[in-house]
């Protein structure tokens, strides 16, 4: 879950759009940050640990230059959160100037990378999947160009694309700049992490735009023209023209959990209304906690993206809604800080009472999701030394039981508070008085109604429903035993290895 964004321009510098548009994508990613720009001779590079607004300063800013950039915001799932050398974009000099950026994660690293070693005989300098990939591309333009020597460079990227889906598995939306090619992106055969292309008309030309979030186009004035489908490549020529190939055969199934929570509730993925997604979400849980018959005097949201779910129960409900727990919005999220330490000191920071709210009341607390536990719990402390009588949650996602291998930081089973346990077990943990899940098919189905074209749903941290087929349970086996190692007490205080 990274952000990425590729900027290309009829005139003016791109690189003041890309910072404004990674801004908008901050949500996706905080351990580092990199932009690269191009003007038709010459590379400019920056890159650093850190949020956008630190990572660059107006120096920078001035000395990047050229009418094309891609910029990326890293979130840590592959290598090292705290080794700058594994911010991004990754370079390549041969056979042509190479800078990639990477949202998702592949599952065949490791033997691709010994091929890359052994066969390939290419050096990699990091453990980043990003740098695996970026040196398999170069290596199939470069046998695509040594093969067809007199084939246009648009087209030799296009059938190196194509080759290098054939290499690599899992999750990849890419966006790269190639030295006298141009502003180059692709998305894999799944669809598994978003990617929009988008459109402006100038008095000096087209520009265009790919992001992860169709917000982060909107705010710099484009046109949503619609999303890269599935093994699509898309070429943005040095003279503004773009050009679009189908490299291999697609299938939409994307990641149902950029609707739980990693995409921002305003953006539209796939089509789908993220917002219109948790408001149905919402509708589905009510359905399950009226059936319970509680006694509830307010329905409450855990800040932030388990609003629009908690407003729609409480209309179903007939429920007032009311808001008790306030974020301090200058502390980072916590599912995304690098490592349990981190989160635990941060949940304690981010949340404060309005403690009127809770005084010897029942509270419905709704969440996005429950991952390990560890803010949900804390939480529930919170409002009890509030005064609240009762504490009954709701989550809009239902238990997360497995690893999600294609770009979310949930990589051992161990960690995940759900599995293994029931949920009258996981209520007995938290310190819940009544626990609500969503049903895996009630999800599908929220988000399914925004686009009945979409294939299917990556579902596999809650069913094992994995899209890419090399992810068995001898996989999940090997991601286990590979893993960073667990922990002893699900939803314990006691700190989680480094993820």
């Amino acid at each position: 879950m990274c952000g990425i964004i590729g900027i290309s321009k009829a005139k003016n510098n791109a690189v003041y759009e890309a910072y404004d548009g990674l801004l908008m994508l901050q949500h996706r990613g905080q351990d580092a940050a990199g932009l690269v720009s191009y003007d038709g001779n010459k590379f400019y590079e920056r890159r650093g640990s850190g949020l956008v607004r630190d990572v660059f300063s107006e120096k920078d800013m001035v000395s990047l230059k050229g009418t094309r950039c891609i910029g990326h915001c890293r979130y840590t799932t592959c290598g090292s959160c705290d080794n700058q050398d594994e911010s991004q974009p990754f370079f390549v000099n041969a056979p042509l100037g190479i800078y990639l950026i990477h949202n998702g994660n592949l599952t065949n690293v490791e033997e691709t990378r010994e091929k890359i070693l052994h066969e390939y005989h290419r050096h990699l300098r990091t453990d980043s999947d990003t740098e695996v990939l970026l040196n398999v591309f170069a290596d199939q333009i470069y046998k695509v160009m040594k093969e067809h020597p007199k084939m246009k460079l648009d087209k030799v990227v296009f059938e190196a694309t194509g080759k290098t889906m054939d290499r690599i598995t899992g999750a990849y939306s890419i966006i790269t700049l190639i030295d006298k090619v141009g502003l180059f992106a692709f998305r894999d055969t799944n669809g598994i992490r978003p990617l929009v292309l988008g459109k402006k008309s100038t008095t000096a030309g087209t520009e265009w735009a790919m992001a992860s979030e169709d917000v982060a186009l909107k705010a710099l004035d484009f046109e949503i023209v619609r999303d890269v489908k599935p093994g699509e490549g898309i070429l943005i020529t040095d003279d503004g023209k773009l050009i679009s190939h189908q490299c291999r055969k697609g299938k939409l199934t994307p990641c149902i959990f950029e609707y739980v929570y990693l995409a921002r509730p305003d953006s539209m993925i796939n089509k789908i209304s993220v917002y219109k997604t948790r408001l149905r979400m919402g509708e589905f849980l009510a359905k399950q906690i009226k059936e319970a018959n509680l006694e509830i005097d307010s329905v409450m949201p855990v800040p932030d993206s388990g609003r629009p779910l908690a407003m729609k129960v409480s209309q179903d409900l007939g429920i007032k809604y009311r808001e008790g727990l306030v974020k301090n919005h200058y502390i980072g999220r916590t599912f995304i800080m690098p490592n349990q330490q981190a989160r635990q000191k941060s949940i304690r920071r981010k949340l404060n009472t309005i403690e009127l709210e809770f005084r010897n009341r029942n509270i419905l607390l709704v969440d996005d999701s429950i991952v390990r536990g560890n803010t949900i719990k804390k939480i529930i402390e919170l409002c009890r030394k509030a005064g609240a009588k009762n504490v009954y949650v709701a989550s809009g996602a239902p238990p997360v039981i497995n690893p999600d291998v294609y770009g979310v930081d949930i990589p051992t089973r161990a960690e995940l508070l759900a599995n293994g346990l029931t949920i009258e077990e996981i209520q007995k943990v938290i310190g819940a008085d009544a626990l609500f899940y969503q049903k895996v098919e009630d999800l599908v189905e929220a988000a399914r109604k925004g686009n009945p074209d979409v294939d299917g749903f990556h579902t596999g941290v809650f069913d094992g429903g994995y899209v890419t087929p090399e992810v068995t349970e001898e996989y999940l086996q090997k991601v286990e035993h590979e893993g960073r190692g667990a922990y002893t007490q699900k939803g314990s205080e006691l700190p989680l290895p480094n993820l």
